[in-house]
């Protein structure tokens, strides 16, 4: 099995938007009411990944298998005033059946040894707090959740997202 990974360009954002919204159909059923992932389209992301990779407003990289694109991970500089130089994860997102599979470790990886050569040391991210999969993925990573919560709504549904931190004083490397 040939693994790959290869950073996005503007080429990509209708593979990227693809991955998201099957992922987003898997991963988020029973969180995300389902009406709204029955009608989520697979080009929902495409202008704003073509926004965001062509102004440079985040890294992009894509893990293929055997040159099948299977997933996607964002990151760049934090988009939130309050961590100035500080790395965000912005999301993760894997083919369904490509759960389980250490693409998603790759992906982190990827992203971390990315931004510490960007010259970040501390990271964080957002996940949806009912998403126990991705919290446990992320906290079996080093990220500690903090309680800091956001919400946001879909479809008159509340949601919750909680803030993942990992600091260069609480990690020494990935797994």
């Amino acid at each position: 099995m040939d693994v790959t990974l290869k950073k996005a360009t503007l080429n990509d954002a209708n593979v990227i938007s693809n991955i998201y919204a099957l992922s987003w159909k898997s991963a988020y059923k029973g969180i995300v009411p389902q009406k709204y992932l029955d009608e989520l389209k697979l080009d929902f992301w495409v202008s704003s990944f073509e926004n965001r990779i062509k102004n440079n407003l985040i890294t992009a990289q894509i893990i293929y298998e055997n040159a099948l694109p299977v997933g996607c991970v964002a990151y760049g500089k934090a988009r939130d005033d309050k961590f100035t130089d500080w790395g965000e994860i912005i999301s993760i997102y894997l083919l369904p059946d490509y759960f389980r599979k250490g693409y998603g470790q790759k992906l982190l990886q990827t992203a971390i040894i990315d931004m510490k050569i960007e010259g970040y040391k501390n990271f964080y991210l957002w996940v949806l707090k009912e998403n126990i999969n991705a919290r446990n993925f992320y906290e079996s990573n080093g990220f500690i959740c903090n309680d800091d919560e956001c919400t946001c709504q879909i479809m008159q549904k509340q949601l919750v997202d909680v803030l993942y931190i990992l600091t260069s004083d609480k990690h020494t490397e990935l797994k």
